[in-house]
Order: structure tokens, then sequence, then C-alpha cells
């Protein structure tokens, strides 16, 4: 099993699955033409997905979701209120291509992988993050949430790889040139995880199984690498060179679960 970024931030985020033959997107906030070309930086063409899961309704997650699933047949798996969202928006979204509705948080496959939706508080219609498994090994993902849950760190405990949220620093937030209510809305239950408490949620679930730590959606404006860095560092008593980061033009090359 291996896992791979094309993108991650808020100009747009996508993240790549494989396990044996199967390769799953989770999101795709990029046009075609751009998921296309990010794709294949990671020896991918999109005909070679399987579909792609969809984690809330906002445009650097979904907005490149129906268009490329229209483009190559791809079928979408979406919350019922993330769907309804995103029709009235657009009403055209979704025609033509196979919606899979997700029901709460259950669990699902594709291929040969096992797909475990759960649910974040983010201020959006019905979001869900994932744990996408082999049978064998897990990757959990969990971006676009204010805070923190027992449900979340249940599921993110005793996983093998985990992608994790360090949008912003609070006090980075605080000096920057944002108005009041962004800052606001960023900072809040429903918003965006900080460094700080990220590092808190690392440091409440049970790491023993971690290989791979990744910090993602970092803010250009409000965030850097080295703080997400030392904060998660602090929390797993790592070195700070062991964490990655997801970058927002790069993402992050293919890393293993083994």
């Amino acid at each position: 099993m291996r896992f791979a970024s094309i993108g991650s931030g808020s100009e747009g985020n996508a993240l790549v699955v494989e396990a044996g033959a199967t390769r799953l997107l989770l999101d795709c906030g990029f046009s075609t033409l751009d998921a296309t070309r990010r794709l294949a930086r990671a020896g991918l063409d999109p005909a070679d997905l399987a579909g792609i899961i969809v984690t809330h309704e906002h445009s650097d997650h979904l907005g490149g979701v129906f268009p490329i699933a229209r483009r190559f047949g791809l079928p979408v798996w979406i919350t019922h209120g993330t769907f309804a969202a995103a029709r009235e928006s657009d009403p055209d979204a979704g025609a033509s291509v196979d919606v899979a509705l997700i029901h709460g948080e259950a669990q699902f496959e594709v291929g040969d992988l096992q797909v475990f939706p759960y649910t974040v508080p983010h201020d959006a219609r019905e979001p869900v993050q994932y744990v996408i498994s082999d049978g064998a090994r897990r990757l959990a993902v969990l971006t676009d949430t204010g805070s923190s849950t027992p449900r979340i760190e249940a599921m993110l405990s005793g996983c093998e790889a985990l992608v994790l949220e360090a949008n912003h620093d609070l006090e980075m937030l605080r000096r920057g040139g944002y108005p009041p209510a962004l800052q606001a809305r960023i900072a809040g239950r429903f918003g965006h995880l900080d460094n700080a408490t990220a590092g808190r949620i690392l440091s409440a679930i049970d790491q023993r199984r971690l290989r791979h730590v990744v910090a993602a959606h970092l803010s250009k404006q409000n965030n850097s690498p080295e703080l997400a860095r030392a904060a998660f560092a602090a929390a797993l008593g790592c070195e700070a060179n062991w964490i990655a980061v997801a970058s927002q033009d790069e993402g992050f090359g293919w890393r293993e679960i083994g």
C-alpha cells in the first residue's frame, strides 16, 4: 500500500492511495488539465484511477471532481449533504457521472481498498474524512476540521500512516492581514487546525504503529513548514526532519506503508 499527494493547500487538494490494482483519488481541487499533469508526476493517468472519494464541497477539494470524473468515466463517492450543497451551487454537478452516496460512517470497498468515512467538525454541509486500508495497513487523513473529537482520535489511533492538517500558526494568523471575521472562521471550532491543536491530537492518539506522518493543508500566509514540523515533532518525540510536509505546488511523492 502506498500514497502520494499531488497538491495540498487552499488552492487545491488531491491525494492518491494505491493497493494492489486499485488507485483512489481523495478529493480534486484542480482543473482536469492541471490534475492530469500533477498525476503524471506520480506516474499516473486519470484513467488509472478506480474513482474519487470526496470530503466536502469547498472548491479546493471538490472543484475538479466532477469534470475529471466525467471526462474519464470515474465513479464518485460523496455524502448526501456534500452532494446536495454541490447541486445548489451547480445544478449540473454530478451530471453524466456515476455518483455513489455515502451513508453516514458506513464502510465501503473499492477493489483492493477498504474505505472508512468519519465525521468531522467543519463549516460544510456533511463533511467527512477517511481512513483507508488494504486490510492489513491503514492510512488516516484528517484535514479541514477546526477541532478534535473522541471519534476522530479513535479513528486516527493505531494507523501506520497519517496525513494531518497543520493549517496555521495562531500568532501568524493574528498578526497577518486577514480581516477579523476570516481569522475567527479559520481559528474557530468549525475552521482549520492550527499547529498546536494538531500536535495535541498527535499526543492523544495511539502512535505505536505510525511509520509516516505528513503535515498538510499549510497556509502560505499563516504558517511555515518549520513551525508545523516543530509542533508535530514535539508531540511525537522525534526529530523534526522525520516529519514530511505536503506542499501546494508539489504535494509529496509516493510513500510506502510496509
